[in-house]
C-alpha cells in the first residue's frame, strides 16, 4: 500500500506562539547553563533500571517452582518497559547523546544500537518503530492517512470521520483487552507489514535490500531465543515446563502494553481534535498549536512516580518540544502554559482518573450510531 508523503503541510511561516515559546525554552537553557540531552542523573536512573533488571533475571533462572520464576520473569519484561519509556523513547527522538559531543553519526549510531537493545526484549523492531513514531506519529499526529497511529481498523474506532461498524458500541469495554494485545500487535503484525512493504515505513527506514532482511530477522530470532528458548533451558532443571515459560511470556508482554499504551493512547483521544488530510493546502494553524490540539498532559498521584514514567505523562509537551529529554519536560510544561493562554491556546492538564475517564467516554462516543 502506498501513500504521498506529504512533508510541507505546515505554514512556512513560524507563528508567534511558537517562537515565543521556543525563545522561552532556549532562554531556560541559557539561564541554567544547560543543554536539553540527557544529564549524569538520568544515566543513574538508567544503572538502576539495569541493574532491577538483571536482579530480576537472576530470581527467574534460579527459581525453584513456577510462581517464582513467573514473579522474576515478569519483573525483567516490566523493568524492560520502563527502560523503553525511559530511554527508547528518547534515543528515538535523538534526545540523549549530544551530536555536539560524540558526531552527529555516533550520537545516531548510540541512539540506534541502544534502541535495539532495549526492544530485543519486548519484540519491537526498534528502527520501524521509530519511523512510525517520529516521521509519521508526530509529523501529523491525529491526521487521517497521514498518522499512521491512526489508521482505520475493524476492531475499534477512534475519529469521527471513521467508519463504524455495530461492534464499535462495545469498543469502551473491550478495549483494555486489545491494550493488552498491542505488543503482538506491534512486533508480529505491523513490524511484518512494515518489512513487507504494505506501509510507507520500510522505505523512509535504514533497513534496506538484504541487509534489511537479515537484521530484521535476527532480531525476531533473538527475541525468541531470549525470551523462550533460553529461560525454557535454565529452568528446566526445576521441573519447569516449556507451557509455564510460554504463559509467563504471554502475560508478561500483556502487562507491558498494558502498560505503555493504557498510560499514553488516552493523551490523544481525551477531548482532542481530529483532522482530515489537506487537500493542496497547508494546515489552517502550525505544527506547536497543532500539539495543543491534539493531545494533552496529566499528572500522577503522587506526582513523584513522573519521574520513572519517561516523561510520557506530560505528553502535550512532549509533542511541543520532542528532541528534548524528558527531564525538562516539568520546566518546559511551567514555560507552555502562561504562553499559550496569552495566546488563546489550551493547554491541558488532567489528573490520571480524568485522563482515564475522558479515554472511556471517548471510545464509547466513538461505538455510538450517528
Amino acid at each position: 500500500m502506498s501513500r504521498p508523503f506529504m512533508s510541507h503541510i505546515w505554514p512556512k511561516h513560524e507563528s508567534s506562539f511558537s517562537a515565543e515559546l521556543r525563545n522561552a525554552a532556549l532562554a531556560y537553557l541559557r539561564d541554567t547553563g544547560d543543554h536539553r540531552f540527557a544529564n549524569a542523573r538520568q544515566w543513574l536512573k538508567v544503572g538502576i533500571l539495569c541493574v532491577a533488571a538483571c536482579g530480576a533475571v537472576m530470581v527467574a533462572i534460579s527459581a525453584k517452582n513456577r510462581w517464582v520464576f513467573a514473579a522474576g520473569y515478569a519483573g525483567f519484561v516490566m523493568l524492560v518497559a520502563l527502560l523503553g519509556i525511559n530511554v527508547m523513547h528518547d534515543a528515538a527522538h535523538g534526545a540523549l547523546f549530544d551530536p555536539a559531543r560524540f558526531s552527529v553519526v555516533t550520537a545516531r549510531r548510540l541512539h540506534a544500537w541502544l534502541s535495539r537493545a532495549i526492544t530485543l526484549p519486548l519484540g519491537v523492531e526498534a528502527e520501524y518503530w521509530r519511523v512510525r513514531h517520529v516521521e509519521f506519529h508526530h509529523a501529523f499526529t491525529n491526521i487521517a492517512r497521514l498518522d499512521l497511529d491512526l489508521e482505520e481498523s475493524f476492531l475499534i474506532r477512534q475519529a469521527p470521520f471513521q467508519n463504524r461498524q455495530r461492534h464499535h458500541r462495545y469498543q469502551h469495554m473491550y478495549w483494555p483487552l486489545l491494550a493488552g494485545f498491542g505488543m503482538f500487535y506491534v512486533g508480529w503484525v505491523l513490524d511484518w507489514s512494515d518489512r513487507l512493504g504494505k506501509t510507507p515505513v520500510r522505505a523512509r527506514s535504514s533497513l534496506q535490500g538484504g541487509r534489511g532482511w537479515m537484521v530484521f530477522m535476527g532480531t525476531k530470532l533473538a527475541h525468541v531465543t531470549l525470551m523462550l528458548a533460553l529461560p525454557a533451558w535454565a529452568v528446566h532443571h526445576a521441573g519447569i515446563s516449556w507451557g509455564v515459560v510460554i504463559s509467563a511470556y504471554v502475560a508478561s508482554q500483556m502487562l507491558a502494553s498494558y502498560f505503555i499504551i493504557g498510560m499514553l493512547i488516552g493523551t490523544h483521544w481525551a477531548g482532542v481534535s481530529f483532522y482530515r488530510e489537506p487537500q493542496g493546502t497547508t494546515m489552517p494553524h502550525g505544527w506547536r498549536e497543532h500539539g495543543l490540539f491534539t493531545a494533552v498532559d496529566w499528572v500522577p498521584n503522587p506526582r513523584w512516580l513522573g519521574y520513572w514514567l519517561g516523561g510520557l505523562h506530560r505528553h502535550a509537551t512532549h509533542h511541543l518540544f520532542p528532541t528534548w529529554h524528558h527531564r525538562h519536560y516539568e520546566r518546559l510544561a511551567a514555560l507552555i502554559a502562561p504562553i499559550a493562554a496569552q495566546h488563546g491556546l489550551p493547554f491541558r492538564e488532567l489528573a490520571h482518573h480524568e485522563l482515564m475517564a475522558a479515554q472511556w467516554n471517548f471510545l464509547k462516543e466513538m461505538g455510538q450510531a450517528r
